[in-house]
């Protein structure tokens, strides 16, 4: 299950996306480029669960800077993104 938690601007809003495990927490993940200029994405937050009020704090901040962001939840227990670009862990 999945849905839009907020809509940015459809041709130019970079997508931030919440996993949440439906404990309230949730993984976290925002698109970036590496040295190459490839997509990746990373874990601002940190690698392991994160508490869902702490992203929604995040998500304010970066809003209020960049109002194009779209926020996109999908519902894991397990946690799985389902990105098909890689994660860059941040241990």
């Amino acid at each position: 299950m999945g849905g839009v938690l907020r809509s940015g601007d459809k041709d130019a809003g970079a997508i931030l996306l919440r996993v949440s495990r439906l404990d309230g927490t949730a993984d976290f993940y925002v698109p970036a480029r590496d040295m190459e200029g490839q997509r990746i994405w990373t874990q601002p937050l940190g690698n392991a669960p994160v508490d869902e009020a702490r992203i929604g704090q995040y998500c304010e901040r970066r809003i209020e800077d960049d109002p194009d962001l779209w926020v996109v939840e999908l519902e894991d227990r397990e946690g799985r993104h389902f990105l098909t670009e890689p994660v860059e862990r941040m241990d």
